[in-house]
């Protein structure tokens, strides 16, 4: 495969303070059609369409704002705030590493298979933090679709689940958050940085890329990102959200739902996902840009 051109060696306070910046633009961005996708993927399954709670994404968007307003789509926002922001910072902070750890001379190129490989290890990275954050966000966005409002809000939801069972309901997930992050990083860093190579004119360089072009490479690498990701994700979700004893494990979750709905619900939420992916994602990558160009402006020798 291709080359990308060799890189500036990067503060890694400076990824990590630009991917926080990247994170809180992600999710004011997405968050309302992610609480839309939640509630499709969790909804209770009927035999017959007519009984429903929603039949696609537009149904579901006008019932929770006719029945909740417009703060119902940000129902559940206060834990994936609180953890994208660190979470984005920590992703490309271990992408970095990544590319440092496989390109030992910055004076040669990464292919891009190397690059897949460095956003798979910014996967693993997160997760410690994603996949909490999932199961409480996860937890107070299907709540209200149920009529019990069991949790008043995230340190609520959190303190209640560790009174439960400790830590592991706290973490309910974590495998299924790294079977869908890990090679779902990969796909949208070499996305990212493939286009932005692609996008770059003749003898310019790719850190001159105009905004437009920024965005587009950003909203293709959110794209490719979730085509990846969003099976396990339905799994996920499900998984996150069911009682305790519910499913023994990931196979049971997809035996379950498959038997029950075929496999097209693997890619439940679909239109939902693929409507947030571009937008979101690109101002994530902005926001990245953007903070980083800050960074060295305010400071340019850390």
């Amino acid at each position: 495969m291709g080359e990308v051109e060799p890189r500036k060696r990067v503060s890694p306070v400076k990824n990590f303070v630009a991917g926080g910046v990247g994170g809180a633009c992600l999710l004011l961005a997405g968050h309302p059609l992610d609480t839309i996708k939640v509630r499709l993927q969790t909804q209770p399954r009927s035999l017959s369409s007519q009984y429903v709670l929603y039949t696609g994404t537009y149904d579901c968007l006008r019932k929770t704002l006719l029945k909740e307003g417009v703060l119902g789509l940000y129902r559940g926002m206060g834990a994936p705030l609180a953890g994208m922001a660190p979470m984005m910072a920590i992703s490309f902070f271990g992408f970095g590493l990544g590319k440092q750890l496989l390109q030992p001379d910055p004076n040669t190129p990464l292919t891009y298979p190397q690059i897949y490989l460095a956003g798979m290890l910014a996967g693993v990275f997160t997760t410690v933090i994603v996949a909490p954050g999932e199961r409480i966000k996860c937890l107070l966005q299907v709540q209200s679709t149920t009529g019990q409002m069991k949790y008043a809000g995230p340190l609520d939801c959190a303190v209640k689940l560790y009174k439960a069972q400790g830590l592991r309901s706290v973490y309910k997930g974590t495998v299924l958050t790294l079977i869908r992050d890990v090679p779902s990083n990969g796909v949208y860093f070499l996305t990212y940085e493939y286009l932005k190579n692609s996008l770059t004119p003749e003898g310019q360089s790719v850190k001159e890329l105009s905004t437009p072009r920024i965005l587009l490479a950003g909203g293709m690498a959110g794209i490719l990102n979730w085509v990846v990701a969003l099976p396990p994700d339905v799994l996920k979700s499900n998984f996150q959200t069911a009682g305790e004893g519910r499913y023994r494990g990931v196979l049971d979750v997809l035996r379950e739902l498959v038997q029950e709905e075929g496999v097209r619900v693997l890619y439940k939420g679909f239109n939902a996902v693929m409507l947030r992916a571009f937008p979101a994602n690109a101002a994530c990558f902005l926001g990245f840009e953007v903070g980083l160009k800050c960074l060295n402006w305010l400071a340019p020798d850390w």
